[in-house]
């Protein structure tokens, strides 16, 4: 008990200091001692809160969640200037209770400073080794369309929920780089380890999860998800570690076939092997993850599909797609960005923190001082998208049809802490998407009209829509 009433002490005179020398950091919110401001934030679906905020303060925003002081940014030329125009001041991470208890601060996504960026450098390095962008993740991918295309005749046109079906596709390619090895989709220890990602990712974004990283001393008030997310982790780690000795034993220095054998050649150190396991479930979220969310086959039901199918049926006919026909698709590629940008799954980016003192907007911004960019409001900032209150392919097409790229979007964030499966993700998006479309008219399950389906998004650290059924019908 006394424990702590210490740690709310050192609370109340943490803020106090910051409360004392904020005169020159972005306004917002006056903050209640101890607590801050959470009386006004939405745990289940805190960017609301922030959004909310954004009417008042355009540009960036000073919100203290219990003693914590964080910045959170708003809009694109304010994000643009701290992640990439200031990447280096930006490129912390802040240590989170349930992150640091989730990752042991070991792999890439959640590691600290040098070790950050040996992990992160090994990581882009083997994968590029192993055909990220090329002819070989390319065909990786496409295996897995077929698999996934044989999936959905399964179901004959009735009703199904794909969340389990798409999850599945999108790891087994990076499962097949990082193990070198694909599951069928409804292997048991698959589906178990896709269970636990799933959950955890949805955990740590919880409001238990929240409050604890607000009040670690008070873990025993709302450690429910705390202990779970540490069970799963272990299990998960199991696994993984139960992989290393397998690959071990038919390990060749002169045949490196998977990430796995490229790590276990080139580190020998017991530190370093322990940053792997913990690097290969992070591949794992930001490579599945992100891009199954990126692409809701919700959305599928959603969109008018007939001009897409048309692009595809006269540029590749019944082919397989693959990615040199990207830049022959400019409407299709110009859905597949404005899903993401619409859908907006994350729109928050994992928190940040400054690496030292710093100027931004006019503003000044301490060393260590917890940021939070509003990726929303990158997505639907009226300055950058005529109309970002609507699905509008357009935004990424010129007046005679032809791909434009927009600097504005930033789904996979920006910055020394980019998403590191964004080349994966863009392969993977575009060639899932391409397959399905050419193949399907999605429809809503009898009984349901388009206007019926919610997309509200699902409570946790990404914001999904909510599962449905729908109906795969192959098209004639």
């Amino acid at each position: 008990m006394s424990t702590w009433i210490a740690q709310l002490h050192s609370f109340g005179k943490l803020a106090n200091s910051w409360n004392s020398s904020s005169q020159n950091l972005p306004p917002g919110p006056k903050p209640l001692p101890l607590i801050g401001n959470l009386p006004q934030m939405d745990l289940k679906r805190p960017y609301r809160t922030l959004l909310k905020l954004h009417f008042s303060y355009p540009s960036s925003i000073s919100f203290q969640m219990g003693a914590q002081k964080m910045v959170v940014l708003v809009g694109y030329e304010t994000v643009k200037e701290a992640l990439v125009n200031q990447a280096d001041a930006f490129a912390e991470r802040p240590r989170l209770p349930i992150f640091e208890e989730a990752t042991g601060s070991c792999g890439v996504a959640f590691a600290h400073g040098e070790n950050w960026t040996v992990m992160w450098r090994f990581m882009l390095t083997t994968l590029r080794d192993y055909g990220m962008g090329k002819r070989t993740i390319e065909d990786k991918i496409i295996e897995e369309c077929h698999s996934l295309i044989q999936k959905f005749e399964s179901y004959k046109g009735k009703p199904f929920e794909s969340t389990v079906i798409m999850n599945a596709a999108v790891a087994n390619v990076i499962v097949s780089i990082a193990l070198g090895k694909r599951y069928e989709y409804e292997d048991p220890t698959f589906v178990r380890l896709l269970n636990l990602l799933n959950e955890n990712i949805r955990l740590v974004g919880s409001p238990s999860a929240m409050l604890y990283n607000m009040f670690p001393a008070l873990g025993f008030l709302f450690g429910g998800s705390r202990t779970i997310v540490i069970k799963n982790k272990m299990e998960l780690y199991n696994f993984i570690q139960d992989t290393f000795i397998e690959r071990l034993k038919e390990l060749d220095v002169n045949d490196q076939r998977t990430f796995i054998d490229a790590f276990l050649i080139q580190q020998q150190e017991r530190s370093r092997v322990e940053q792997v396991i913990t690097t290969t479930p992070h591949l794992h979220r930001s490579g599945i993850r992100t891009k199954q969310m990126s692409m809701p086959t919700s959305t599928f039901t959603k969109l008018e599909s007939d001009k897409v199918q048309e692009e595809i049926a006269k540029v590749v006919g019944s082919a397989q797609p693959r990615i040199e026909h990207r830049s022959k698709l400019p409407y299709t590629d110009a859905v597949i960005l404005e899903v993401q940008r619409f859908a907006n799954i994350v729109p928050m980016n994992v928190p940040r923190a400054t690496t030292e003192d710093v100027t931004l907007k006019g503003y000044f911004i301490p060393k260590g001082t917890r940021i939070v960019p509003l990726l929303y409001s990158v997505l639907y900032d009226e300055s950058q998208w005529e109309k970002p209150l609507k699905f509008y392919p357009e935004h990424f097409l010129d007046s005679e049809g032809k791909f434009v790229k927009r600097d504005a979007f930033m789904p996979f964030s920006a910055g020394r802490r980019i998403c590191a499966g964004e080349t994966l993700a863009k392969m993977e998006l575009f060639l899932f998407f391409a397959s399905l479309l050419q193949r399907f008219v999605f429809q809503p399950a009898p009984g349901t009209s388009k206007e019926d389906l919610d997309l509200t998004p699902a409570v946790g650290i990404t914001a999904p829509p909510i599962p449905y059924h729908f109906c795969a019908l192959p098209r004639a």
